[in-house]
């Protein structure tokens, strides 16, 4: 069942909210206290931080005026600026041309004899109805079943002997297909992206087959507990929007979309604007937007349907999931969560240190209780769980921060309750330290370089910040931003969680 969670709207604290999944439902909840600041006064101050800190850091462009702070740094996030430091930070150009459809062709240039390449879309499980919830995850099954030009052996035969890698996924905002290929076969892989793409057959005998693979992989994503917790965390904050959906859609839907159903979804969906053609590796920007005109071209701009083409605002709901597991799971698997930022708010950056400092801890690592994060060690200190993991999912307009949690169910009411008080000494006076700061900053710089080191991540990471910002967040203004967190930014943003 589902219990909201009340707050005096007055204060606006955000409740958290919990999904959870053991072998009872006996444990108890722990409820976050509410922990007031003055909130206009901290827009004040950061209204002049912010201004000061463009300032500093050579922010091209930027407005400030009183009132509207949190408008100025989605601007801020969402503009090309440019940002001057001490130590700049080498890193290869992001190329960016939008074409007259408003197809936008991104990419990044690299040493290599191989590149990847690829198209987000601006459109996931969100943007689905009750009725088709799954129709974006089908659709990724049947591009790969035959096209006008090519059956499905046809397809896997030509991948196998470029030597390639042909993939696509399906998450809540986006859809993406991709393909990893030697430098040589990129007009290859983009022939073969447009083609599943924009001409792929969804014939009926397919769909009717791909109901039974679906299923089967509901099967398998059910065994695994921390992919049903994220579904029942979704579905516990978002119940009332399209985020509280899951991915892979309900079974009566599996079973009864249509061959209509999906390829109405693309009609309303697969338009240019909302598109993003992104490459990088050893791929040369002209060739790239010369070779999406010629694959891409005949991308429609609008919507051709009468269906909505946006998706309906997300409203954060306080309240409570439990699922009874098998009788022979001896852990209890458990998420604890509040509402959290977009990813253009005012608290993204301060959010993702609050997030390296709560850490992760497995009692399988070796690492004992004599790690850097104070959650960490009180937990692992009393042996309060087997393992434990911060989340800290953004989306267009909200998002989720918490922990993950898996330990004896008899010892969860007493580690919740930690998190909660870890989460709640963040936010006071002291709760970070410089050290602390310093040591989050560094772990999240050094995370991201170690990512952008893969052609794949870098191709990830230019198609989702341009359908998020609108442009590719340079390394050194990512860096700059991370630098530009201070102490009470940190409290601050500890105390909205709660």
């Amino acid at each position: 069942g589902s219990q909201p969670v009340s707050s005096p709207s007055w204060h606006r604290c955000p409740p958290h909210l919990e999904a959870c999944e053991s072998n009872s439902n006996d444990f108890g909840r722990v409820r976050a206290g509410c922990h007031h600041r003055d909130r206009s006064r901290h827009k004040r101050v950061a209204m002049k931080k912010v201004a000061a800190e463009a300032t500093r850091l050579g922010l091209e462009g930027a407005r400030f005026r009183k009132g509207h702070v949190v408008a100025t740094s989605q601007r801020l996030l969402s503009s090309n600026l440019a940002i001057k430091v001490q130590e700049p930070i080498r890193s290869p150009e992001t190329r960016i041309t939008t074409l007259p459809s408003g197809l936008r062709v991104a990419s990044e240039v690299r040493h290599g004899e191989t590149a990847t390449v690829g198209v987000w879309i601006d459109a996931g499980s969100r943007y689905e109805t009750q009725k088709n919830n799954g129709a974006a995850h089908f659709l990724e099954h049947l591009t790969f079943k035959g096209t006008d030009r090519r059956t499905q052996t046809q397809l896997e035969v030509e991948i196998e002997n470029m030597g390639a890698h042909l993939n696509a996924y399906t998450s809540r905002e986006q859809t993406v297909y991709f393909a990893k290929v030697f430098k040589k076969d990129v007009r290859r892989a983009m022939d073969i992206l447009s083609d599943i793409l924009l001409k792929s057959q969804i014939d009926p005998r397919a769909v009717q087959r791909e109901r039974n693979v679906i299923l089967r992989e509901m099967e398998e994503v059910n065994k695994q507990h921390e992919e049903v917790i994220m579904d029942h965390l979704h579905e516990a904050a978002y119940s009332t929007s399209g985020l509280g959906m899951t991915i892979l859609g309900p079974v009566d839907n599996i079973n009864s979309l249509k061959r209509q159903d999906l390829r109405d979804y693309i009609d309303t969906h697969y338009t240019a604007p909302r598109m993003v053609i992104a490459g990088a590796g050893a791929v040369d920007h002209e060739e790239l937007v010369a070779l999406s005109e010629e694959y891409w071209g005949s991308l429609p701009t609008e919507s051709r349907t009468t269906y909505p083409t946006n998706f309906d605002p997300a409203s954060f709901l306080g309240s409570d999931k439990r699922t009874p597991g098998p009788d022979d799971l001896d852990t209890a698997h458990v998420s604890l969560a509040f509402s959290g930022t977009s990813w253009t708010s005012d608290d993204s950056f301060p959010l993702m240190l609050i997030q390296s400092m709560l850490g992760a801890w497995d009692r399988l690592s070796g690492a004992g209780a004599k790690v850097p994060s104070a959650l960490a060690q009180s937990l692992a200190e009393r042996d309060l769980v087997h393992s434990f993991s911060t989340l800290n999912i953004c989306y267009k307009d909200t998002g989720l921060f918490g922990i993950y949690i898996v330990g004896e169910q008899e010892k969860l009411p007493e580690a919740l309750k930690v998190t909660v008080d870890q989460v709640q000494r963040l936010s006071g006076p002291g709760g970070v330290t410089e050290e602390d700061l310093n040591r989050a900053k560094t772990q999240l710089k050094a995370n991201l370089m170690q990512q952008l080191g893969t052609f794949s991540y870098v191709c990830e990471d230019i198609g989702r910040q341009i359908l998020t910002y609108g442009r590719r967040m340079p390394v050194v203004e990512t860096f700059a931003r991370i630098d530009a967190v201070t102490l009470e930014d940190g409290e601050y943003s500890a105390a909205s969680l709660q």
